[in-house]
């Protein structure tokens, strides 16, 4: 019998779940780092991906509960029942319009099931007050070594189909 040694003993209590986020809408999926604003490019927030929508309707990555909806309607927690909080962050400088542009009826609290609309974004009305439309997903809870990321290009993703990335975390047994 060979006796195992305290690392592999270790290894032995490590294991590792997988969370798969999906794009939030029609269109690109890019890196974080490719956003034209440095609280996500620079991860301030966290890692993630972002979307160039083609379409106007926002739709949940993951299935979890809403811990947060923005007064604004531009910005939804998910929190997943493994415990990784996501954040969907609809354009860049839309809180200036205080919920103009946007509709969804959802609450905190409220159980969203992946693929299920957060919210629907007038692009038209976005665009004319100078807003950008990338849509940021950023799992605000997962900037340790326990965590690593693994992002899925792609410039034709489909809402709710495509998978835009895939969270991997360490946890002990």
């Amino acid at each position: 019998m060979v006796k195992l040694g305290a690392h592999a003993d270790q290894m032995n209590k490590k294991k590792e779940i997988k969370i798969e986020l999906f794009s939030v809408t029609d269109g690109e999926i890019i890196a974080i780092e490719d956003v034209a604003d440095p609280v996500f490019s620079e991860k301030m927030m966290g890692d993630g991906f972002a979307m160039e929508p083609t379409s106007e309707i926002v739709l949940a990555p993951v299935t979890g509960q809403l811990f947060q909806v923005a007064d604004t309607l531009h910005a939804y927690g998910i929190l997943t029942e493994e415990g990784i909080e996501v954040l969907v962050h609809v354009g860049l400088d839309t809180v200036t319009l205080r919920g103009e542009g946007f509709t969804s009826s959802l609450r905190r609290g409220m159980l969203v099931k992946q693929g299920e609309p957060l919210v629907q974004m007038d692009s038209d009305y976005l665009i004319s007050r100078g807003c950008k439309l990338t849509i940021s997903v950023v799992v605000i809870n997962g900037s340790s070594d326990l965590y690593h990321y693994e992002l899925n290009k792609e410039e034709h993703a489909v809402a709710g189909k495509t998978l835009a990335l895939t969270v991997f975390k360490s946890i002990e047994k």
